[in-house]
């Protein structure tokens, strides 16, 4: 987040709205996520767990909150007051809204209980693995990988180090955002009809659908930070 953001009530206010705030000159971006923002408490209860995982199945379903209460017998207030944690729904209310949405009751009590995993790959314990660059003789050294989680998003972090040896290939493609950030060494770096001169301290985010990679190894050894972030299948 940009140093001249600094999260008071009138620069949020304008980050959400696109009007320039008190304290960002116009012409810059306006973040909406605070990268240093703690949950509340309201947003970490069960009250909350369970109206964002009610809110999902309705909108899975295709349901407005109007035919959640044809179908439950519940008023649209209670509905909206659940789906934003502002009650705590009782059993018989659990047990109508799993009747019409055809799930568990657990199913409600997802969010609350889900265990967020957390990775510590130490020093000269990555593991190596063989993707389409290792041909190249483009090393790959996996930083750590969590599977299925509740952000939807998949995140592959590697180290990637090319040498001597390497081959140059500014072919490759596949789905999601991609970030590079260059440690050591530099590259002549390709995505799509451009050319990118990265040097240690210099990144590059771009969309990874885009023909892309390294065209001319300017300085080796090389080394880059590669994250890729893409949909959970």
């Amino acid at each position: 987040m940009p140093e001249d953001f600094d999260g008071t009530e009138d620069a949020v206010r304008a980050a959400h709205s696109g009007a320039p705030s008190p304290d960002r000159p116009r012409g810059k971006p306006a973040f909406s996520q605070d990268p240093h923002r703690v949950r509340d408490l309201a947003e970490r209860n069960l009250e909350t767990a369970i109206g964002r995982e009610v809110r999902a199945f309705r909108r899975a379903q295709g349901m407005t909150v109007a035919d959640l209460a044809q179908a439950t017998g519940l008023s649209i207030g209670m509905l909206s007051k659940i789906e934003n944690g502002m009650t705590s729904p009782s059993l018989a209310t659990l047990q109508a809204l799993a009747h019409a949405f055809s799930a568990p009751i657990t199913a409600f009590f997802r969010g609350y209980e889900e265990k967020r995993e957390v990775q510590h790959v130490k020093a000269g314990e990555h593991l190596e693995i063989e993707r389409r660059g290792t041909r190249a003789g483009h090393q790959y050294h996996l930083l750590g990988h969590i599977g299925a989680n509740a952000s939807g998003v998949v995140v592959e972090p590697y180290v990637i180090t090319l040498t001597e040896e390497s081959d140059v290939f500014p072919t490759f493609q596949h789905d999601g955002i991609e970030l590079l950030y260059m440690l050591e060494g530099e590259v002549t770096y390709r995505h799509g009809d451009q050319l990118f001169h990265l040097r240690p301290g210099d990144s590059l985010l771009f969309d990874a659908d885009a023909r892309h990679g390294p065209e001319v190894l300017n300085r080796l050894p090389a080394r880059y930070l590669s994250v890729i972030s893409y949909p959970q299948p």
